[in-house]
């Protein structure tokens, strides 16, 4: 081929090669105007600063902030939150919240009737064995009832003390009864009959209470208070302290009292409930004369003091 045939082949070479370029130079010359590329100037490297040549004490740090809102704006925007008004309480709504609490379970209309035998026990003391009983029952409705007691002691195959009293009661709150009747005793010394008054109840803190007041002959007066308590250990194992006080109004040489407190006994019984009427249980008991009384044992050559143990059941009907 000629020299003028070669020009003429490579004209048209680069001719056909910048036809085919010039598209991709159009789209690329399109990108660049859809995303533009930003160029971050170039950053100064930040001073370090030393903190422990600086005097704390003339900066006024009062400008600074946490970024919370101050307080003045926090409360604003509490108070501008809706709220709800608490209502004013009612008789009804006291009720609700402080039920009236019944001491004594309701039995209806009908007859019923109890009796617990609480002491029943031997004992071994300073002055000998003996045995005694103390027992208390009740029969009619939840408000008026009739109640009967009866206690007292053996020593030497013979009785040392005994009474028994047949009383109307008359439930005057949920905790409360008022009792009224009349008691026969027996021993010591001729038999007698009193009138006797009184009240029984549960006294704050759950203490079983019987504060009974007797009118015998001559004018003689009896007064009776005696305080129970029972500490359960376990739902079976029951501790039970008693203390009984005795009073009279005179002497009385033949029943051996004298006037002003006469006697006081404190006990501790231990009782184990195999069931609810069924608890067996020891104990210790503890018996004083006092005063008067305690003048007239002595000069009988009786003892003014003592202190046993003791065995028994309590069960109940």
């Amino acid at each position: 081929m000629t020299r003028a045939g070669l020009r003429f082949l490579s004209l048209v070479v680069a001719v056909l090669a910048g036809v085919a370029s010039a598209p991709l130079l159009a789209q690329e010359h399109e990108h660049e105007h859809e995303h533009p590329q930003e160029v971050a100037p170039p950053q100064e490297p930040e001073p370090v600063v030393d903190h422990s040549q600086m005097d704390h004490s003339q900066m006024d740090h009062s400008q600074h902030t946490t970024g919370e809102p101050p307080a003045a704006a926090r409360v604003t925007a509490a108070a501008a939150q809706p709220r709800t008004p608490i209502p004013v309480l009612t008789d009804a709504d006291r009720a609700a919240a402080f039920p009236e609490l019944h001491h004594r379970m309701s039995h209806g209309s009908g007859i019923h009737g109890f009796l617990l035998v609480d002491r029943l026990e031997a004992w071994d003391g300073d002055d000998g064995n003996g045995q005694g009983w103390e027992l208390q029952g009740w029969l009619g409705g939840d408000t008026n009832r009739v109640w009967l007691r009866s206690e007292g002691e053996r020593e030497a195959g013979s009785t040392h003390a005994a009474d028994v009293e047949v009383l109307y009661g008359r439930a005057v709150s949920a905790w409360w009864d008022v009792v009224a009747g009349v008691r026969q005793q027996t021993r010591p010394g001729d038999a007698q009959t009193w009138a006797a008054i009184g009240v029984q109840g549960l006294a704050p803190y759950m203490f079983e209470t019987q504060a009974t007041a007797y009118l015998g002959e001559s004018g003689q007066v009896e007064a009776v208070v005696e305080v129970e308590y029972e500490l359960l250990l376990t739902n079976r194992l029951i501790l039970q302290p008693v203390v009984e006080a005795s009073f009279f109004a005179k002497d009385d040489a033949t029943r051996g009292v004298g006037s002003g407190l006469a006697t006081t006994e404190a006990g501790l019984r231990l009782r184990y409930e195999f069931t609810r009427r069924f608890a067996p249980y020891i104990g210790l008991v503890h018996e004083r004369a006092h005063g008067g009384t305690a003048d007239l044992r002595h000069g009988a050559g009786d003892r003014t003091r003592d202190t046993r143990w003791v065995v028994g059941l309590r069960t109940w009907f």
